[in-house]
C-alpha cells in the first residue's frame, strides 16, 4: 500500500482527551521550571523532594501554587462559561463579559470594607453570593428583550452592570484605604503570589461542578433546539436553566475568589474546545463538550501564566492582557458571524 493511500487514523475524543491530559501536565512541568530564574530539572525534582535552599523555597512556596490554582481557575471558568452558552444559546456567554466576575469581586470588596470580611470561607462565600446575583440579574435584564437579538442584548446587559460594579468597587476602595491595599492586587486578577489554601476554595467547586455538569448533559443536548422542543422530549426547562446558571455562578465565584477577575478564559476555552480536531462526521454532546473545555480551560490559564512572566521579563504581564490576545479576536468573530446571519 503507497503512503499516498494509506488511511488516516481518525481522531476520537478519548484521544483527544488523553492529548490535552498530556499538555496539561507538561504546561505544569513546563511552569514549575520557567520565570524569571529558569531551573534545570534536577532543581525542581529536588524542591518537590523536599530540598532546602531560595530556589526550593520558589519553587515550593510560589511556583506549585500560582500552577496549580491556574488550572482550578481556569477549568472553572471554562465550565462556567460553556454552561451559560449552553443553557442560553448564546456564544457570547462569559462570566467576565457578563459582569459575573464583576460581581463576585464587589460582593468580596463589600464584604472586606463594611463588615471585616477575612477569612477564606467568608471570602468565598461573599464571591458566590456576588456570582449568583449578578448572573440572574443579567439574564433577567436580557430577558425583557425576548427572543430577537438576545447574544448582543445579554453581552450589553452583562458590559454594562460590570462597568457599574467595577465603579462600585472603586468607590468602596476609596473610602477605605486599608482595603485598598488588601484586594488592589487580587483585583487585578492573576494567578501570582497565590497559596495553596485557596485551593480549599476552588477545588470543591470544581470537583462537585464537573461531575454536576455532566449529569445535566443530557437536559441540555435537549435545549440545543429550542425550549418547546426540549419540553416535549420531558426536560424541565426553568428548573434546568436555573440549576445550569446557578453552576455556572458558584463556578465563576470560586474562580474569582482563586484568582480574582480574569476575563475570555470563560469565552475563548468552550470554543476552542469545539474547534479540536474530532472524528469527522462525530457530533460532540454536551457531556464531551464539558470535559473539553474544563481541560482547554486549564490548559490555556497555564500557557497564559508561563507567557505573562517571559512576555516583558523582568516584569510580568497582566493574565487579563494576555489572554486578551486571543479573547478579542474570537469575540469580534462571533460578533461578526452573528452579523452575518442576521444580514
Amino acid at each position: 500500500m503507497s503512503i499516498g493511500s494509506a488511511k488516516e487514523t481518525p481522531v476520537t475524543v478519548t484521544r483527544t482527551v488523553l492529548c490535552l491530559v498530556l499538555a496539561l501536565g507538561l504546561l505544569m512541568l513546563a511552569s514549575l521550571h520557567l520565570g524569571l530564574r529558569v531551573y534545570s530539572p534536577a532543581t525542581v525534582w529536588a524542591a518537590l523532594g523536599g530540598a532546602e535552599g531560595t530556589d526550593a523555597l520558589i519553587v515550593t512556596t510560589l511556583r506549585v501554587p500560582r500552577t496549580l490554582v491556574a488550572a482550578a481557575a481556569g477549568a472553572a471558568l471554562a465550565l462556567s462559561g460553556f454552561l451559560m452558552q449552553a443553557v442560553s444559546r448564546n456564544p457570547l456567554a462569559e462570566p467576565g463579559l457578563l459582569g459575573v466576575n464583576a460581581g463576585a469581586a464587589f460582593a468580596v470588596s463589600l464584604g472586606v470594607v463594611s463588615f471585616g470580611v477575612s477569612g477564606l470561607g467568608e471570602i468565598a462565600g461573599a464571591a458566590l453570593i456576588g456570582a449568583l446575583a449578578t448572573t440572574f440579574f443579567v439574564f433577567t435584564l436580557a430577558a425583557f428583550a425576548g427572543p430577537g437579538g438576545q447574544a448582543h442584548t445579554v453581552l450589553l446587559a452583562g458590559v454594562t452592570t460590570a462597568a457599574m460594579l467595577a465603579a462600585f468597587t472603586q468607590v468602596l476602595l476609596l473610602i477605605d484605604e486599608t482595603a485598598l491595599e488588601t484586594l488592589l492586587f487580587w483585583l487585578s486578577g492573576g494567578f501570582a503570589d497565590r497559596g495553596l489554601d485557596l485551593l480549599l476554595i476552588g477545588m470543591p467547586v470544581l470537583m462537585v461542578g464537573l461531575p454536576v455538569a455532566l449529569a445535566l448533559a443530557p437536559a441540555l443536548d435537549a435545549l440545543r433546539a429550542d425550549d418547546t422542543s426540549a419540553a416535549a422530549l420531558g426536560v424541565a426547562v426553568i428548573r434546568v436553566r436555573v440549576l445550569a446558571l446557578s453552576l455556572a455562578a458558584v463556578l465563576a465565584g470560586g474562580a474569582v475568589a482563586m484568582a480574582g477577575p480574569v476575563v475570555f478564559l470563560g469565552l475563548v476555552a468552550p470554543h476552542l474546545a469545539r474547534r479540536l480536531p474530532i472524528k469527522s462526521g462525530q457530533t460532540l454532546g454536551s457531556a464531551q463538550l464539558a470535559l473539553l473545555a474544563t481541560l482547554v480551560g486549564a490548559t490555556l490559564a497555564i500557557t497564559a501564566d508561563i507567557v505573562a512572566r517571559l512576555i516583558i521579563a523582568p516584569q510580568e504581564a497582566p493574565i487579563s492582557a494576555v489572554l486578551a490576545l486571543v479573547g478579542v479576536p474570537v469575540l469580534i468573530g462571533l460578533l461578526r458571524r452573528g452579523a452575518g446571519a442576521r444580514a
